[in-house]
């Protein structure tokens, strides 16, 4: 029998199975509800946790991965949920300017934003003296000049014009800066270091306030990273990632008060080091990590690992379940996986569904990077800010590396005042492999991760910068390997030192001394008889102790980048010399490690330096 409703009756039935349905189809929890996390007015905390109800496990740790841009791209790193990307050293796409970055970038973006939860990638690049991947943009002093200058405002500058850089292509998250304390010069990241004491490193950390200005969603704001924590520069031997053999208070006392001067200045992030505390590998330390960095320091942001670390933790090559829970408990909240970023994703998430990483550690590591993600306004603004792209190599950044070169020139010795050298009149001769070469003079992480010799990006050679600063009168004359001189030359500068290395590479366990060119090249100006004025352009102290009577003069010029003629102000008395020494010169490689205090004998001791 057919049962009839009143009119009214059925109108009712009928909102209530079209509101169950409803309700079936979306899930309240995602859809019903407005998307807090996407209001920009609401606070970044609550803005987080809302994000996060919103997010699956996969979601999570997908947000905790880093993969190379040659191992994913934009869609396949959105398919994959992958929160963050990096360019390694010389990771760059084709062709190598800064408008390619910025597509690069945006396209990267525009995948992200694409998904369901619609979270955009933060991309990260080793901009450790300007943004040095980028071909033409400005290439300052390695850090080791820097601390020379002893200018932390200065230093800041070159942040903020770095900034400026690295955002005109798209790039938001700097791995800089280097905050280790160098103890010994046969590491070959002593250049990365400001200096061999606390006190210079951390007073350089003013730079993590130029990278990041006054406000994370401000102009030009990169996230800046502490590294490479903690005691990188104090290995045995001056072994790169080797093992770091002192007392805890010593690692307190030397190592660690450059990481709490960036933790003061709100420093983002925290890149860990490859290298071992007393045996233990870093990315394996939970005391350093989650008991001294986050609990004592206080420190909120992010930490990260570095290239492919955890895959060391056990000394077998590739990373198993056992690294990757060792290191997410011992603190890491993003692991850098280079290329295997889906074989980490699967064994985190093993790890976690089997109850042996927590998921309170989980969500520390989403609340930490998403908070970052949020405070850069990424979510506002998830694209390359192309205002900044014309600062890229800018004249304007270029006076400031100009200015810092020469402040970090340090004048060792100036027999009868041979220096400043007359612009006017007469003949001058340069000799040697660094005085007319670009690359040499940049050293390693410019362009490519080692660095190469030769015309690698626009600049000014140091041989070019002393053409330009004499009058049209003098002539200077160049032959790299000191061929044609005599004595009818007033002077001779010869620009000796290393080619261009970066870590692992750069470790000189045999000796530091000059090689068999440079020496070659000495010899012939040396017996010509004209006053011999020598420049080391070299990523540390070298080994020169037997060559020094024999020179009039000897300027460290370490590392100074693309602005060759900072150097030729300093040379020519436009500028006079100001720079000390931030690493004590040994009189002879059988004393390292040696240090300021130490009791050695040095050629130079720490802070040195003449002046006219």
């Amino acid at each position: 029998m057919t049962r009839w409703f009143p009119r009214a009756a059925y109108s009712r039935l009928a909102l209530v199975l079209a509101a169950v349905a409803c309700t079936a189809a979306v899930p309240p929890t995602v859809s019903a509800a407005p998307a807090a996390y996407r209001d920009s007015s609401l606070p970044v905390a609550y803005r987080v946790d809302d994000l996060m109800r919103r997010m699956s496990l996969r979601d999570k740790i997908g947000q905790m991965t880093q993969a190379e841009r040659s191992a994913a791209d934009s869609n396949a790193a959105a398919a994959a949920g992958i929160g963050s990307i990096l360019s390694g050293g010389g990771s760059a796409p084709s062709p190598n300017t800064a408008q390619a970055w910025a597509d690069m970038y945006d396209t990267y973006q525009r995948a992200a934003i694409a998904t369901p939860l619609g979270i955009p990638i933060i991309y990260g690049v080793d901009a450790v003296h300007g943004h040095n991947n980028v071909h033409g943009a400005t290439i300052f002093p390695h850090n080791i000049g820097l601390g020379a200058t002893g200018d932390p405002e200065l230093v800041e500058r070159i942040g903020r014009a770095t900034a400026e850089e690295i955002a005109g292509t798209g790039i938001d998250w700097d791995f800089a800066p280097c905050l280790c304390v160098a103890r010994d010069d046969r590491w070959g990241r002593t250049y990365e270091s400001f200096g061999e004491t606390p006190e210079r490193p951390a007073a350089m950390a003013s730079v993590v306030s130029g990278l990041q200005g006054t406000s994370l969603d401000g102009p030009a704001s990169v996230l800046a990273t502490a590294k490479h924590y903690v005691g990188d520069g104090g290995t045995t031997g001056g072994d790169d990632q080797g093992n770091t053999e002192v007392s805890e208070q010593e690692l307190r006392a030397v190592h660690l008060p450059p990481f709490q001067a960036a933790i003061e200045r709100g420093v983002g992030s925290v890149m860990i080091s490859f290298s071992s505390w007393n045996g233990v590998k870093m990315h394996a330390n939970d005391y350093l990590i989650n008991g001294l960095l986050k609990g004592e320091l206080g420190f909120t942001g992010f930490v990260v690992s570095d290239w492919q670390a955890i895959d060391q933790l056990d000394g077998q090559e590739g990373f198993t379940a056992e690294e990757v829970r060792t290191s997410i408990n011992a603190g890491l909240d993003m692991i850098m996986v280079p290329y295997d970023y889906q074989k980490f994703m699967d064994l985190l998430r093993a790890e976690v569904e089997a109850g042996r990483v927590p998921m309170a550690r989980i969500d520390d590591a989403n609340r930490r990077i998403l908070t970052k993600k949020f405070e850069l306004g990424l979510f506002e603004r998830p694209f390359a800010d192309r205002s900044f792209t014309g600062t890229i190599g800018s004249p304007e950044h270029r006076e400031t590396a100009r200015e810092a070169v020469r402040e970090s020139l340090v004048l060792l010795k100036n027999d009868g005042n041979v220096l400043p050298l007359a612009k006017d009149g007469g003949k001058i001769f340069v000799a040697g492999k660094n005085a007319d070469d670009i690359g040499n003079q940049s050293g390693g992480w410019t362009i490519s991760w080692q660095g190469s010799s030769g015309p690698i990006t626009p600049g000014t050679t140091i041989r070019q910068g002393i053409q330009q600063a004499v009058s049209p009168g003098t002539e200077v004359t160049y032959e790299r390997n000191g061929y044609g001189i005599d004595n009818s030359y007033r002077a001779a500068i010869a620009v000796v030192g290393e080619t261009p290395y970066a870590e692992g590479a750069g470790d000189r366990p045999g000796g530091l001394g000059l090689d068999d060119e440079d020496k070659a090249m000495l010899a012939r100006l040396e017996k010509s008889g004209v006053p011999v004025i020598v420049l080391t352009v070299a990523g540390r102290p070298l080994d020169i102790a037997a060559e020094l009577p024999a020179w009039s003069a000897l300027v460290a010029a370490w590392l100074p980048g693309t602005e060759g003629a900072g150097v030729a102000d300093v040379l020519f008395g436009d500028h006079g010399p100001t720079g000390t020494l931030p690493m004590t010169w040994m009189a002879g490689t059988d004393q390292q490690p040696i240090n300021d205090g130490d009791g050695q004998r040095p050629l130079f001791p720490f802070g040195y330096g003449l002046s006219y």
